[in-house]
Order: structure tokens, then sequence, then C-alpha cells
């Protein structure tokens, strides 16, 4: 059961990592055309570094829990690099709890966030006025997705530490790498 949670969580953030890299592209796209818009034509729009921002807001936070599978967060590695295995899982298990604490503020703050943005419809204040509580609702969502990704990495680092396996946090495969 711990495998399948583990295999589900993992392919999850994988797929969600995936589709959330290519936001990337399309604020590359949003800003190249606002360059174009406001330099050649003269004409510059007003939704277009806004939009981005939103997208990157979206892209930084929905990360999260794919880097967390993939172990692409930053880690000062001066003295725990040299450690083995076991003692490295045992120091993840107790700073965990950090983390946890961490993880349950943002999924609580972001719940309460989001549903007051739902609740009012919350738009941006700007010229253009788009809608924002899209971008808020992210916020609980990545919460939940670290949360989950997270649980995997204790559920393996209590195996590592205690002399087992660890659980395989999905397939070998992320989506895009069978492109």
């Amino acid at each position: 059961m711990l495998k399948t949670f583990a295999r589900v969580t993992g392919r999850i953030n994988d797929l969600v990592g995936y589709v959330t890299a290519h936001l990337v592209l399309v604020m590359f796209v949003l800003l190249f055309c606002e360059v174009l818009f406001r330099y050649l034509w003269r004409q510059p729009t007003v939704w277009t570094g806004e939009l981005s921002q939103m997208l990157f807001g979206v892209y930084a936070l929905l990360g999260g829990g794919y880097l967390l599978a993939r172990g692409g967060h930053v880690n000062v590695d001066i003295v725990y690099g040299a450690f083995p295995p076991r003692v490295k899982a045992s120091i993840d298990v107790f700073t965990s709890i950090l983390f946890f604490l961490f993880v349950a503020v943002l999924l609580w703050q972001g719940l309460s966030l989001a549903s007051d943005s739902i609740a009012r419809w919350e738009r941006s204040h700007s010229a253009w006025n788009p809608p924002i509580w899209p971008v808020k609702l992210a916020i609980p969502l990545a919460a939940l997705l670290i949360l989950l990704q997270g649980l995997v990495k204790l559920a393996s680092d209590i195996l590592v530490a205690l002399g087992h396996e660890p659980v395989a946090a999905g397939d070998a495969e992320a989506p895009g790498d069978q492109l």
C-alpha cells in the first residue's frame, strides 16, 4: 500500500511538474510579444507583464512537489554529504518536523487566503483587472502536493534509517522523458 501511495504521489507530482515547466515557455512568448508590441509598433500592452507574474507565481508554487520527488531542492552538503545513507535518512526524519510545520502553515493559511479570494471573486486592481483567485488557489494545491510528497519522503527516510530499501517516489521516467 505504501508503494502504491508513493507511486501515485510521484506520478501526480511528475505530471504537475511537467505541465508546470511549460509555463516558462508561455511566459517567454508573452514577454517577447510585449517587447515586439512596445518597441516595433509602439503599442505596449497592459496585460502581458501581469499575466507573466501570475504564471510565474503558479510555476514557482506547483513545482515544489516535483522538486521534492526528484531531490531537486537545495541542500547544504558541507557535513551532511559525508554521512552514510542511514545517518542522512535519520537526520532527514528529525528535520522533517520543521518541513511538516512549514507545509501545515502553508496549507492552512493558503486555504484561508484562497477561500477568501474565491468568495469575493477577487480581481487585481490594475488597468487590466484580471481575476487573481485562481493564482491564490494554487497555494493550497501546491502545499497539498508538497505535503503528500513529504509523506513519501518521510516513509522512505524511516525505512532507510531502519536499514531497509527506500520507497520509490514514482517511476523512473517523468512524463516528458518519453519525448
